[in-house]
């Protein structure tokens, strides 16, 4: 039986290209639900999930889209915690997206988004960069959804930096001027939400996280205890280089791999919709999972 957050238009035996990471401007993307549903669909995804930050508010334009377009679609949303005063993403996949534990979750965690973005307006201000704060607003279209890349494509609108990858390396990054931490889910938390909605829990970009060897390993040690199934494996931000290293770790700790582009735009995302290269052929897909 397939999941019911599942919407299904003649979706292959073995999907050939799905992408299972990527925003809209209900979070930080650029783009609407729609645009980037159709813009998937343009690039030949079969298998698809919208995944905003910590909300799941264009889930229904974005199912509503994919099967206009005959792709098929899994919920999506990528949750934001902390694990032993790291910040790291968690992404859910093929949950009800009415459930009330997950969306109450979601909602808390969206509610002190605004006050740490006044926050870091001061904390910029502090270092000779004011009205950062309400610049941003300009960029953002929910503003419960405030975040980090809002500034930064303000400083980059204002000459502060050259790009958006800029801005978080001298500005924004964990250490830096105009960081202000943030009480994020915790790992428990969050795998509790998403497997209490009927959903599969996912590390979202692991080589992203400043992290060594051992870290790493305890910290995936701690995510399948409390019942984390799979990593993704191949995603924009990672190199082939990682692509081979999170793929022995998928083998060891049994996990399902996923596949997902973390596109937030045309300007701004390490690759497009569905332009990634395929998962390690022996790996477990995560879509077996969700559908």
């Amino acid at each position: 039986m397939l999941n019911s957050s599942f919407a299904f238009n003649r979706l292959p035996v073995t999907p050939a290209n799905f992408d299972f990471h990527c925003h809209s401007i209900v979070s930080d993307g650029l783009l609407s639900p729609e645009v980037v549903a159709r813009r998937a669909a343009a690039n030949q995804v079969d298998l698809w999930a919208l995944t905003d930050h910590d909300d799941i508010g264009g889930l229904a334009e974005a199912k509503a889209t994919a099967e206009e377009v005959g792709m098929a679609f899994v919920t999506g949303v990528e949750i934001s915690i902390e694990w032993k005063g790291i910040p790291i993403h968690i992404v859910g996949l093929g949950f009800d997206a009415k459930d009330p534990a997950l969306t109450g979750g979601l909602d808390e965690l969206r509610s002190g988004r605004v006050e740490r973005a006044k926050r870091m307006g001061d904390a910029l201000a502090a270092v000779g960069i004011p009205g950062v704060y309400e610049g941003a607003l300009c960029f953002v279209t929910n503003p419960s959804l405030i975040s980090r890349a809002h500034f930064a494509r303000y400083l980059v609108s204002i000459g502060i930096a050259r790009d958006v990858p800029g801005v978080f390396q001298h500005y924004l990054a964990q250490g830096k001027p105009g960081y202000v931490d943030h009480r994020w889910a915790t790992l428990e938390e969050a795998v509790r939400w998403i497997n209490g909605a009927g959903g599969t829990a996912v590390v979202a970009h692991p080589g992203r996280y400043k992290m060594s060897g051992a870290q790493m390993r305890s910290f995936l040690d701690d995510f399948k205890d409390v019942g984390g199934r799979a990593i993704e494996v191949t995603c924009g931000s990672h190199s082939p280089d990682h692509v081979m290293h999170f793929a022995r770790l998928a083998r060891h700790y049994e996990f399902h791999a996923s596949r997902g582009s973390d596109f937030h735009g045309p300007e701004e995302s390490y690759v497009d919709l569905g332009k990634l290269p395929q998962l390690p052929e022996d790996l477990k897909p995560v879509w077996r999972l969700v559908i």
